[in-house]
């Protein structure tokens, strides 16, 4: 297969050399790139398996164990079960006991229980699930289920984790506080990426609605700290200082909540915005991508096959970036009414760039997903921000928090309602027959080509500027404009007879 793709990558790298001069050869370069990139990352994949070391854990499959280890992870709270994943004899095991248990980040356990390798499974909407896939892009080749638990010591992680994963606690219990369930599930996994929170009943609504992006911490989450964060310090900072706090606080948030595929995409975007800040440079959303995309794989190549939430998160960006521009056109006509046009648009690009994948992963679509999306998502940044001060609130006031827990209950009460009423109706989603991943790629192909065709149509019909009347203008720094600007007006004031001749910054 690797052969294959680089007879391809070959046979197209010597077309473009030919027809390099025609309007389309940047296009094929673009493809050549592409399917060398991912001929690379496909060996990159097979060398990763042939240079896996073999497990000392391997013989003892099937057989009770008792180990000791250490928690390398915020454990996870489920319905039924908390999870650890503990690293023992330099292996890491995903661990899951009583959902009571008094276990942290930074415990060094004693666990007893069922060794066990990972199998795949079956889901409702009837797809296979990669559980032993999943787990390997975190690298956990075992699991103990039902296991007996002991804290042997504390405090023996990363003193910097463990600070942020105590902050992160004492947050959530502010706000639980002050914000009744479900309400402070949702709102946990706005700010948080709590998901687990939700519960099982009122996280199918917002699947089946299309609206659980929104508890996963996606790039337009983090964005909105980002944003946030910046808007406070550009009331007494300079640029540079908000860009440099900028990256430290995205990398200490992505610290905090994890370091899922999701969150390390955009977070890496939202840095290299700070950097682009930091250095006067322009921000080129697509290389941004694309950067944290080849980053990522390079560290961890098994993302490309295994992990569907960074498959999703990656084409819904670029949708966003690709196909977002194209309907903007069409619609160019149409009046925005309180964003919902902005909503609309992103909702429908970011729709048909992960729908072929989304069908082929999870085989479940969503009629009401673009209304829920428009109907939501003005909420979305409210419900955040209510929410994150009301967990700063209870930690100095009581009274105070209590006051605008009311307004956070509120935003996310209307959140909850959207979804649960859209997805009680009886045609909101529904299930897709499995199919072959040929599929998925003609449908990509074909997406391309549409996109491709339409941009194509745009250009050609935006008329060309004539620049000949500005050719003699010549580009001047802001600051010289001002100063020359400031002395014509100092001539004008001196000689009233004197007509002032000063051209518009803009055109300088």
């Amino acid at each position: 297969m690797i052969l294959w793709f680089g007879l391809i990558s070959v046979t197209l790298g010597l077309w473009w050399y030919r027809k390099r001069l025609f309007e389309t050869a940047g296009y094929v370069i673009l493809i050549v790139i592409a399917v060398t990139c991912f001929m690379l990352g496909m060996a990159r994949l097979e060398l990763e398996n042939t240079l896996a070391t073999s497990s000392a854990l391997a013989e003892q499959v099937g057989t009770k164990i008792e180990l000791t280890g250490l928690i390398v992870a915020e454990p996870e709270v489920t319905a039924k079960s908390t999870r650890l994943v503990v690293t023992t004899g330099g292996e890491r095991v995903l661990v899951s006991t009583d959902r009571y248990a008094d276990v942290t980040y930074g415990d060094t356990i004693n666990f007893s229980g069922k060794l066990k390798k990972p199998e795949s499974f079956e889901t409702e909407l009837g797809r296979t699930f990669n559980y032993p896939g999943y787990l390997a892009v975190r690298d956990i080749f075992y699991t103990v289920p039902f296991a007996t638990v002991s804290v042997i010591e504390h405090g023996q992680g990363n003193p910097l984790l463990s600070t942020l994963l105590s902050v992160k606690k004492m947050f959530l219990d502010s706000i639980q506080a002050h914000i009744p369930e479900p309400e402070v599930g949702l709102g946990a996994g706005l700010l948080l990426g709590v998901k687990s929170s939700l519960g099982d009943e009122l996280e199918d609504d917002f699947r089946t609605t299309g609206i659980i992006h929104i508890v996963v911490l996606s790039g337009a989450n983090i964005m909105l700290v980002v944003v946030f964060i910046m808007y406070v310090l550009s009331l007494f900072c300079s640029v540079r200082v908000r860009a440099i706090v900028g990256i430290v606080t995205i990398c200490l948030f992505a610290l905090m909540v994890g370091f899922s595929a999701t969150v390390l995409r955009a977070s890496i975007m939202a840095g290299l915005t700070m950097i682009a800040l930091l250095l006067g440079r322009q921000y080129a959303m697509m290389r941004a991508l694309f950067f944290a995309g080849a980053v990522m794989l390079l560290i961890n190549p098994l993302l490309l096959v295994y992990d569907v939430g960074f498959q999703l998160s990656f084409l819904a960006t670029l949708g966003l970036i690709l196909v977002a521009p194209q309907f903007e056109q069409l619609l160019s006509g149409v009046k925005p009414i309180f964003k919902l046009k902005e909503y609309f648009l992103a909702t429908v690009a970011t729709q048909i760039a992960i729908l072929p994948l989304l069908l082929y992963q999870i085989g479940q679509f969503s009629v009401v997903a673009i209304v829920v999306n428009m109907l939501v998502m003005p909420a979305v940044p409210l419900a955040m921000l209510s929410t994150f001060l009301t967990g700063l609130a209870g930690l100095v006031s009581a009274p105070l928090a209590t006051l605008i827990g009311a307004v956070s209950y509120g935003f996310l009460t209307y959140i909850i309602q959207i979804a649960t009423w859209f997805a009680a109706l009886p045609f909101a989603a529904f299930t897709v027959p499995e199919f072959p991943f040929l599929v998925v790629i003609l449908l990509y192909v074909v997406i391309g080509f549409v996109v491709y065709r339409v941009s194509n149509r745009s250009s050609s019909t935006v008329e060309k500027i004539d620049f000949s009347s500005v050719a003699h203008y010549t580009v001047v720094d802001e600051e010289e404009v001002m100063s020359i600007d400031a002395t014509k007006k100092l001539e004008v004031s001196s000689s009233s007879n004197t007509k002032s001749d000063v051209t518009p910054v803009f055109f300088r």
